[in-house]
């Protein structure tokens, strides 16, 4: 059967005879061949390159090289096959007595090298521009290089991300863009030309070769650098071109999982100034591969991303609970596309039901629990503040006491920065379900811990997607107040840094990413409308005043907790603050026969360890 290989090879064998015939024949012509013999020197000259140069080529599998994309190793790879054929042939021709002149040689190899090279230099060439580029672009450029194509691109690096960027936009054949440049801030490339085009000059001079140079599309193409320095090129960027975009992290380039080509809008988290938290993979794996796993929530924001960061570590079964049909379907039917070996269980549990969640946590034995339901909308919370102890701070008491009683290995708790210090309901319960996994921490074989996050980017419920949703109405954006400040990390952050928690767990620490300085809420807003290709004074920014129950600003952790250095790069740890135990139990007790203010008010002082047991017994 003829394949598409075989012809391949066939051919490329006839083009490469060719070629090595037309060196051997043109060498003949332009040297003074009388003395090495006639035409059957010529003839086995010619048969013999040929067999050597095959001979080698597949020595070497220079044959199932795909020379449209050659580069510098397949050229040197070409220039050794050509010296070991011209050898070989020297020294066959000099085995049967033929006298051989150096020129010869030197010149044979020349132009052998030349044609077998050149041909495979001028295939890669075709393939990249093909007849119709190189002739519009020749055009072009006699021409004028100043009229506007679609898209004049301005790329930002010249690394070896922007270099690939450029073959690919020219393998493309995309006449629509126009590569008009580098900009890069290593002086040694300035005023040259790599991939055919011109560096020129540092990113400080984004904004005049914009306006010089007609540019409306702007490729940040270093995907290694910080996020604080991204974040800066991106705002140079923004204030002079709407149309901004920047490629995949690195790693994501190295491990194929995207192509250097998938350039994608800027996001608002590579506005956050600082990079993202990395784990300790191993430590992570050797826990949780080959085990039973349960995560509660797990199809709210924080849940599912925890389920699809943890599918990557191979446990054995990973169960899927949660209150609503809906969101636990929906993950529950994203993971299994994934056609892993991990088992996925979705459960249709209530974390108030305190019998289910036993029945549950009793058959299937998990090892890790991750405890991410919960009411946790500052507002809602302080309108119900019943509901919010009765789920944030009752519903964990169930899930935490049932890993106590069925041996669960480790309990981490997704907590909250407005868990230090709470004026509100909200960060109240949050603080107690810290105090109950950190009280059970001291009695159980179980590794009890808890994770406090600040503000998640685009979780359900945070100010991203309401930004977004104000913006394509048309405005304006609602901010509570000018000063107001909040610590952000990514969804994937919050999920890796519950996972790292799990495997540096102890038992009874609250760990805490240090997300650096924190952001002010109107910044976000107004980067928001920036990124979304509007001004400010197109969209408006109206204040709206501080909600009831909200700070003006989060801590991350109280000073009575701060531990000086960090546990893990990145994760600091919290000491573990001392609170009255039977206080926070007899409140549990009691609370559902409090008014929903006496709630409110016992919850945020119990959590501020204000509370002595005799008046909530009362």
């Amino acid at each position: 059967m003829i394949t598409a290989y075989k012809v391949r090879l066939l051919l490329l064998a006839s083009t490469d005879f060719l070629f090595i015939a037309m060196s051997v024949y043109v060498t003949y012509i332009l040297l003074d061949t009388s003395i090495f013999g006639g035409e059957w020197l010529l003839l086995s000259t010619i048969g013999l390159l040929f067999l050597f140069h095959h001979l080698y080529s597949f020595t070497f599998r220079m044959h199932k090289k795909k020379w449209r994309y050659a580069g510098m190793e397949d050229l040197m790879g070409l220039l050794l096959i050509g010296s070991l054929s011209v050898g070989s042939l020297a020294m066959v021709q000099f085995l049967i007595g033929n006298e051989w002149l150096p020129q010869f040689l030197i010149v044979l190899w020349l132009i052998y090298v030349l044609a077998i090279g050149g041909s495979r230099i001028f295939w890669r060439y075709y393939h990249t521009y093909g007849w119709k580029k190189i002739w519009q672009g020749k055009k072009g450029s006699r021409e004028g290089g100043d009229q506007p194509a679609s898209q004049r691109t301005l790329i930002v690096g010249a690394g070896a991300a922007g270099r690939m960027l450029v073959k690919e936009i020219k393998a493309s054949k995309d006449l629509e863009t126009t590569i008009v440049g580098f900009v890069d801030d290593d002086p040694r490339t300035h005023r040259l030309t790599i991939n055919g085009c011109p560096v020129l000059g540092a990113t400080n001079l984004i904004d005049k070769l914009v306006k010089e140079n007609n540019i409306n599309h702007i490729v940040i193409a270093m995907p290694s650098i910080s996020r604080k320095r991204l974040g800066a090129i991106i705002n140079e960027a923004k204030a002079v071109v709407q149309n901004v975009q920047t490629l995949p992290m690195i790693e994501d380039i190295a491990f194929g999982k995207v192509s250097v080509s998938q350039i994608r809008d800027v996001q608002i988290e590579d506005l956050l100034g600082r990079d993202p938290v990395e784990l300790d993979l191993h430590a992570i794996e050797s826990e949780i591969r080959g085990q039973t796993v349960l995560v509660t929530g797990a199809g709210g924001s924080i849940g599912s991303e925890i389920c699809r960061q943890i599918v990557q570590f191979q446990p054995e079964r990973l169960i899927l609970l949660g209150h609503g049909e809906n969101s636990i379907y929906s993950i529950h039917m994203e993971l299994t596309q994934l056609k892993v070996a991990t088992a996925f269980i979705p459960v249709i549990a209530d974390v108030q039901d305190r019998k289910r969640i036993c029945e549950v946590i009793e058959e299937y034995r998990p090892a890790y629990i991750y405890h991410a339901a919960a009411h946790k909308h500052v507002p809602l919370m302080e309108g119900n503040p019943k509901e919010a102890v009765k789920n944030n701070v009752v519903g964990t008491k169930n899930v935490a006491e049932a890993a106590d009683m069925f041996g669960v290995n480790t309990f981490v708790l997704v907590s909250t920065d407005k868990a230090v210090n709470p004026p509100n309901v909200m960060g109240a319960t949050k603080r107690l379900a810290e105090m109950i996994v950190q009280s059970l921490s001291r009695v159980s074989s179980t590794k009890f811990v808890a994770v406090r996050f600040g503000n998640v980017l685009g979780s359900r419920g945070s100010v991203i997607p309401l930004f977004k949703q104000q913006i394509a109405r048309g405005g304006p954006v609602t901010v509570t107040h000018p000063d107001m400040t909040r610590y952000f990390m990514t969804i994937p952050e919050a999920s890796r840094l519950v996972l790292q928690a799990g495997a540096l767990a102890n038992g009874g620490e609250i760990f805490v990413l240090d997300m650096n300085e924190p952001v002010k809420i109107v910044d976000l807003a107004k980067n928001l409308i920036h990124l979304s290709g509007f001004k400010e004074d197109e969209i408006g920014i109206e204040y709206t005043g501080i909600r009831p129950g909200e700070k003006l600003y989060e801590e991350l952790l109280s000073e009575k907790e701060v531990h000086r250095e960090p546990v893990f790069p990145n994760i600091l740890i919290g000491k573990t603050v001392e609170f009255s135990q039977e206080s926070l139990y007899t409140f549990i007790q009691y609370f559902e026969s409090l008014s929903e203010e006496d709630v409110k008010r016992y919850a945020i002082e119990l959590a501020n360890s204000q509370v002595p047991f005799n008046l909530i017994a009362k």
